[in-house]
Order: C-alpha cells, then sequence, then structure tokens
C-alpha cells in the first residue's frame, strides 16, 4: 500500500490537516462551501448548535448542527486553484489515516454544496434568480492535470463548444463536467438548471474591459449563442467545474448553486445581493 510522502500531503504537528487546519473529526459528512470566509459565519448563524470553528488564511471553517443534520460550511476563497486545496484536503480527512499516511480501506462519500454569486448570460437567470450547475465548463484547466478517466467529461459538448467558439490554440482545452445527479435533484429541483462557465479570472477570461482588451472581444456573443442540444450556457463563475471534477473523481457527490447578481445581456448589476443569499442558504440548509 501506498505511503503518502510528507511533501505530498502535509499534516500540522497538531494532527490538523496543512491549509484548512481541520482534524478530522471535525469535519461533518454534509459539507456547505462558500468564497467569503465571512459567508461562513452567517450561514453558521442559521445552525442549531456550534461545535468548532477554525481559520486560516481565506479557509474558515464551522460545524455545527440544524435540525439535527451535521453540517460543516467551509470558505474556499476564489478560484479553482483553491478548491483544488479545498476538495483535495477535505477528502483527505475522510479516505486518508494521516497518522500511517495510507489510503482507508473503506472511502467516505461528503455531499458537497458551493453556495456561490454569479453573473447572468441569458434572459432565463436575471439577477435575483437562482441557477444550478447542471454541468460546468472549466476554462481553467486544472482538470487536465490529473489522471482521471475520460468518462469523467463529455468530450461530444466540448467539441463542439470549441468548434462553435473558434477557441484559440493559446488557451487551455475547456473540458465540460456534470455535477452530482442525485444533489442536483435534491438541492435545485424548483430551480434555474444550466451550463456554467468556471473562469480562471473575474476580468478579460470572462470577457471584461477595463484597460486591457480580451484577446477575443466576441468570445461572450460566441457563448451565449451556443446551443447542445436543449442547453445553453446560463451563467460565469470561477470554481464549479473544478467541484464538479474533483468531487466525481474522489467519489464525492458535489454541485453548485449561484445567486445571479450581476445581468451580463443588460450589463447591470446587484451590489447589495446579501439577502439573496441568505434565502439561498436557508433553501440549502433545508435541502442538503
Amino acid at each position: 500500500m501506498r505511503r503518502i510522502s510528507e511533501s505530498e500531503l502535509i499534516v500540522n504537528k497538531d494532527g490538523s490537516i496543512f491549509h484548512l487546519h481541520l482534524k478530522p473529526e471535525q469535519l461533518a459528512g454534509k459539507v456547505i462551501l462558500v468564497g467569503d470566509p465571512a459567508r461562513v459565519t452567517m450561514v453558521a448563524s442559521h445552525f442549531d448548535s456550534q461545535e468548532c470553528e477554525v481559520q486560516n488564511r481565506e479557509f474558515h471553517t464551522i460545524t455545527g448542527t440544524y435540525k439535527g443534520k451535521r453540517i460543516t460550511c467551509v470558505s474556499h476563497g476564489i478560484g479553482t486553484d483553491n478548491i483544488d486545496i479545498v476538495l483535495t484536503e477535505l477528502d483527505a480527512l475522510v479516505n486518508v489515516d494521516l497518522v500511517n499516511r495510507t489510503e482507508k480501506t473503506e472511502l467516505k462519500s461528503l455531499d458537497l454544496v458551493r453556495i456561490g454569486t454569479s453573473g447572468g448570460l441569458q434572459e432565463i437567470c436575471p439577477i435575483g434568480s437562482y441557477v444550478v450547475a447542471q454541468r460546468s465548463i472549466g476554462f481553467d484547466g486544472l482538470l487536465n492535470y490529473y489522471d482521471v478517466p475520460e468518462t469523467l467529461f463529455d468530450m461530444d459538448f466540448e467539441n463542439a463548444f470549441c468548434r462553435h467558439t473558434q477557441w484559440m490554440a493559446r488557451l487551455a482545452k475547456p473540458y465540460v463536467v456534470s455535477a452530482d445527479e442525485e444533489l442536483v435533484a435534491r438541492i435545485g429541483y424548483d430551480m434555474v438548471k444550466g451550463v456554467t462557465i468556471s473562469a480562471p479570472g473575474f476580468y478579460g477570461p470572462q470577457g471584461r474591459y477595463v484597460r486591457l482588451k480580451p484577446k477575443d472581444m466576441e468570445l461572450n456573443e460566441k457563448i451565449r449563442s451556443f446551443r447542445y442540444g436543449n442547453e445553453m450556457i446560463t451563467n460565469f463563475e470561477m470554481e464549479s467545474s473544478a467541484l464538479a471534477g474533483l468531487g466525481k473523481a474522489l467519489g464525492h457527490k458535489a454541485m453548485t448553486v449561484c445567486a445571479i447578481i450581476a445581468g451580463r445581456v443588460h450589463k447591470n448589476m446587484n451590489t447589495e445581493y446579501k439577502g439573496s443569499i441568505e434565502e439561498l442558504v436557508k433553501i440549502v440548509l433545508e435541502r442538503i
């Protein structure tokens, strides 16, 4: 059995995992993920009880109970690179013996639901709506670094998207992954279900133009007009592809649901979106 070296999986002196500073017993089987560390406090304010709180860098964690369910809320910061850290370490907490540094013989599956904010790309997802990432397109290239089966990806969808957008060879090749079907049905049965793009940046990669001009000024229009059967790309964010892909590859149920706070069609924005997010949090707490 492979022993994972100290440099591959770093464990702190107190037995907690390196970035999250969590110990295995502090993690619940149901996990809500949010980007903003302050949002963890808001989510946990709805808990009936709290058993632990841990914070390191942008990673803030509170575990407690809500209506009899033990739930952990973790902040991951911004971007798929942070999802790579958080998902790997959450998985290690339940599926690796951190003392012996070996994979456990009996593996556990976590329920992972990310609650985020997003920019809507279609009329069907205006500001204030909730969109479930039934599929995600990763512009980040993260999953391409892992030895995962090709069945994890929808290659036909990928190829159709690249042809339609005349994808530039200089960019990372997009990958297409699906969220967990059972989790999508449980959490988002009455929400908009769409295809979410995870971009490797907030400005140029999402077609925003401040001073530095995007390489393809028509990319967003190509994205909006793309259809794959009856599916369309509904929104931009920065994490869902890595969560869905790594989650599935590691044997966990994972999905993202976002509150739409920016209308990329009409170029409008709601900076006062706290109420919308809090309502979404309440829904997820009930259904997770």
